[in-house]
């Protein structure tokens, strides 16, 4: 006979359980979780992966073009140490082996994209998940409290070690360990700023503020890092040593490498990782530490466009901030950079390759605008797919419900989307006048060039998700593909077939150049058709949730 005592399932049986079980139900189900959040992620994770990895292993051919010869080396390691400006810009010199340039050249800029990738993943999976509810339906069945943050984290590790490992094999010719140092370092990058996007994500209720702020530290950490490279020609500033890039640069790839700088990495993702993983077993699924301050529920969102201003205000404050801050850095290093060039006929035709025939000067501040265009991409792709966030959130269909119709809604999304790239631009144009010293008009001119490009994307998003809401996220592997034609096409000296397959490649180079209107009327045009075509999709279909 069976009896109370044997079959006890009150409260201090069920604590008794919990505690000896504990370790393993809060990871329940994080397989299941991991291998459904990477096949989410089956487009945007490789695109990531290929750009940065492209970016790197291209970097060795256009520098042996630049820099053929062990004198020409050793001359650029010279000019490196005394100018200042382009230190903060790339970072020291260690070497003049190719392995050691590639680290120099493109080391920091792989940082930042690993780091992109990472936080935009971690946070994808985390709080993403939590503000659209799913999480919750998702708790209910067999999964563990912390069972989604480890199934986030385990996406970011697997993201980042095909990186390390595509970059390791790439340049394994330059030096096999050495390439194992450099790939560990960009990925040791990757997963800090995962652990950190994981922590934000356990405080804040807002997946937008998340990003925004882990956004925000990894770009203080770009300019910790510029400012102490400004200031030190070896690395060896506190504040270069306070950045996790400027970990990176101090791990001395290719140059008699510093292995125990990967110990900052695991310390720097452990210490975070564990404050993530006791910060996510004291809150309810949906809670958060730092409460949302509550907004008017009328008065200035009282229509569709203050809606959509209020959701994405954030969003275009921190681009705005970054692209003036961009301008006056690249404006600033214009004169530097000339003299930096010099003779070197390769790297002067690789700026008159991206920034036209009108001397160098001209060339350099035309590239480093097409390159804040290109950039600018990302942002209008985010902008825009922000409507499909609110459609599979299930937030649009109880606003559409109403007296609000689709158009009115999508428009005033795209308002900000469409509008925001010209702000953006604008500020852009200011902070290059102010760094630079010169007359605004022309800059601020080659800096609207760019919308018409811009727009062509954005349209291109527009029709993804108008037409076919499943595919929309294809709009960030064509953003990445443009990107990476703009950035390394030149260098590699790419057919111009190829180039011109990016809209970028068929507008005027300003300043310097001779304005020309067909291309950008032409483009704008085709970026109107593309938004007519996906709102026109969007009427016809229905709404997900």
């Amino acid at each position: 006979m069976t009896t109370t005592a044997d079959t006890d399932t009150g409260p201090a049986a069920t604590n008794a359980f919990a505690v000896r079980s504990g370790g393993t139900r809060q990871l329940a189900g994080t397989g299941t979780l991991l291998r459904f959040a990477l096949r989410r992620d089956r487009v945007m994770v490789p695109v990531w992966v290929a750009v940065t990895g492209l970016m790197v292993l291209s970097m060795p051919n256009s520098l042996r073009s630049l820099y053929g010869t062990a004198a020409e080396r050793a001359d650029l390691m010279r000019q490196m140490t005394t100018n200042s400006s382009l230190r903060a810009l790339v970072g020291p010199v260690f070497d003049d082996s190719l392995g050691a340039l590639t680290a120099w050249r493109v080391g920091v800029y792989a940082g930042l994209l690993a780091a992109v990738m990472s936080l935009l993943v971690v946070i994808r999976h985390t709080r993403d998940e939590e503000e659209s509810g799913r999480q919750e339906l998702v708790a209910s069945g067999m999964v563990g409290r912390r069972a989604s943050l480890t199934a986030a984290l385990l996406t970011a590790a697997i993201a980042n070690g095909g990186l390390a490992s595509l970059v390791t094999l790439g340049l394994a010719g330059e030096g096999a360990v050495s390439a194992l140092a450099f790939g560990l370092g960009i990925a040791g990058v990757g997963m800090v700023f995962a652990t950190m996007a994981a922590v934000v994500a356990q405080l804040t209720e807002s997946a937008r503020l998340a990003r925004g702020l882990t956004a925000g530290v990894l770009g203080a950490a770009f300019v910790l890092r510029a400012a102490g490279d400004a200031s030190e020609n070896d690395g060896s500033s506190f504040l270069t040593w306070v950045s996790p890039l400027g970990w990176l640069e101090n791990e001395r790839s290719f140059a008699d490498e510093r292995w125990w700088v990967l110990l900052l990495f695991v310390a720097a993702t452990a210490i975070q990782g564990a404050v993530a993983y006791e910060l996510a077993g004291r809150r309810d699924v949906g809670m958060s530490f730092l409460p949302t301050r509550p907004g008017p529920a009328a008065g200035r969102l009282g229509t569709a466009g203050a809606l959509a201003w209020r959701l994405q205000r954030g969003s275009v404050l921190g681009w705005s901030i970054g692209f003036f801050l961009a301008g006056v850095v690249y404006g600033g290093l214009t004169e530097g950079t000339a003299d930096f060039v010099g003779d070197n006929e390769g790297a002067r035709e690789i700026f008159e390759r991206m920034g036209g025939q009108s001397g160098l000067t001209n060339a350099f501040l035309a590239s480093m605008i097409g390159m804040l265009g290109l950039v600018a991409a990302l942002y209008i792709v985010s902008a825009v797919l922000r409507l499909h966030g609110e459609e599979t959130s299930g937030r649009a269909e109880p606003l559409l419900a109403n007296a609000v119709g689709r158009l009115r809604w999508a428009a005033g999304h795209l308002v900000v989307a469409f509008g925001g790239t010209v702000w953006i631009m604008l500020l852009a144009g200011l902070g290059f006048t102010l760094g630079y010293g010169k007359e605004a008009g022309p800059i601020l001119g080659a800096c609207l060039v760019q919308v018409a490009g811009v727009w062509v994307i954005g349209g291109t998003a527009v029709l993804l998700y108008g037409l076919t809401p499943r595919a929309a996220s294809a709009a960030w592997g064509l953003a990445g593909a443009v990107l990476l034609i703009g950035w390394i096409g030149p260098a590699l000296n790419a057919p111009q077939a190829l180039l011109d397959l990016s809209p970028f490649g068929h507008l005027p180079k300003l300043p310097g150049g001779e304005m020309e209107w067909t291309p950008v009327l032409v483009l704008t045009g085709l970026a109107m058709v593309l938004v007519a075509g996906g709102l026109a999709g969007l009427r016809r279909r229905d709404v997900s949730s």
